[in-house]
Parts: C-alpha cells; structure tokens; sequence
C-alpha cells in the first residue's frame, strides 16, 4: 500500500493510502460476479417469458443496459463506490481529494476498454505499478485514483507495549483498570508528553492513585509510565 501526499483548495496536505492492487483486483472479481449473476438472471426471466426472438432480443438489450453501465452508475451514485469496492473498503477520489464529478467516472469507464475489457486487465495492472498513486490509464485521464478506507492501526494506537523478559512490576494494584480505561490513559499521557502538558500527566498520577489507593514518590511522568507497563505485564500473564 503506498502513501501519496494530495493538497486540498485550502493548501492543507493530507497523507492518503492507495488501494492495495490485491484489494483492487478482489473488488473487480466480487463486481464482476455481480454483473454476471445480474445478466443470468435476465436471460432466465426472457426465457420464462413468451415473447418472439426479436422482441426477446430488444427487451435483453434495456434490462442488461444496467450491467453495461454498472461501473459508472455504482461510482457516481455511490461516491465512488460499486459494490466491491465497498466491500474492499476502497472508493475512487479525485488526486487533491475530492470528489469525483461524472465526467471524471465516466472517463474512467470509458477507457475500462483499454484497461481492462481488451488486455484481461494487463494494461491496469502494468500501469497501476508504474505509475504509482494507484492510477491506470483511466485514473491518469480522469485525474483519480483509488484510496483505501481502511483504518490503519499500529502498535502505538494501542495499549500493547513491549516489555524486557526480566520485567518487574511495581503496583500490582492496576489491574482494577478496564483495557479502554487505561487506552485512555496512555493516549492522553502519550499526547501530554509530545506536547510537554504536564499537567495533564499531574491530573492522571493523581486519579490513577485516587482509583486504586497506591502511594508513591515517583514523579508523575514516570508513575504514569510505568502504571502502563505494569497493566500490559499482568493482562499479557493472562
């Protein structure tokens, strides 16, 4: 998954993530098993139906026009979603993060022909490689490209911390706290720490000691650090 860098009308740059290709290729099988399924089922309502060829022909020609249009009905009625992408958590944006008009979705289908319908797709992966920003050739023509909504979460959004083997808790007195409770807790002490807030790190030393009746000495950043570590030293025991 690569990261791009778009700046919006008001020069505010924002790091967005690129549709990984594999998600890409899954919300196009899911899309197209879709479409398929959708045309079956009109070729088995003209065949229980007892009309003349030509008129079986005229009326396969207006009920499958919705599958011949389905990628750019879905994006534009769906923000830039089909049903594939939405599964796969991806949408289609414009480059400085906005959305799309109808132009932009349908030059995007338009050139599925090139893409996708005459290279079995090649063509989309060999330029969504090369390219970079997650763009094929309609994406470059449209000025788009696909986005993943997927929430990325590391082990600092969490209240996991690594621990040394020979680690030794202090206050055993911690696992009063809920997992959520001391999420809280790091997330604050950690924001309060970049920032140099202090007294934010003062106010959490002196609650965590008024909820579970530890008396300490340690100065607050310190206390605060390693209340942490000790709740992921007795919850990982578990």
């Amino acid at each position: 998954m690569e990261q791009f860098q778009i700046e919006t009308a008001q020069n505010i740059s924002i790091n967005q993530n690129t549709a990984h290709l594999g998600d890409r290729m899954v919300a196009y099988i899911i899309d197209s098993i879709v479409i398929i399924s959708y045309i079956l089922l009109v070729m088995l309502l003209l065949t229980s139906l007892d009309v003349e060829f030509e008129d079986m022909w005229a009326l396969y020609m207006i009920l499958t026009l919705p599958a011949f249009l389905y990628y750019v009905l879905l994006e534009t009625l769906l923000d830039g979603k089909t049903i594939g992408k939405e599964v796969m958590k991806i949408r289609v944006v414009k480059l400085d993060g906005s959305k799309p008009n109808f132009s932009s979705f349908f030059i995007r289908w338009i050139l599925r022909i090139v893409d996708v319908a005459l290279s079995s797709g090649g063509v989309a992966v060999l330029t969504i490689l090369i390219r970079g920003k997650g763009q094929r050739i309609g994406d470059i023509a449209a000025g788009t490209t696909v986005i993943s909504e997927k929430k990325k979460v590391s082990i600092n959004d969490t209240i996991l911390r690594e621990l040394p083997e020979d680690y030794q808790p202090r206050f055993p007195q911690v696992t009063v706290f809920k997992d959520n409770e001391i999420q809280v807790i790091k997330n604050l002490y950690d924001s309060a720490k970049r920032n140099g807030n202090h007294n934010v790190i003062l106010s959490l030393s002196n609650q965590i000691k008024k909820v579970t009746q530890i008396t300490s000495d340690l100065q607050p950043v310190e206390f605060v650090d390693i209340v942490i570590n000790d709740y992921n030293y007795y919850t990982q025991q578990l």
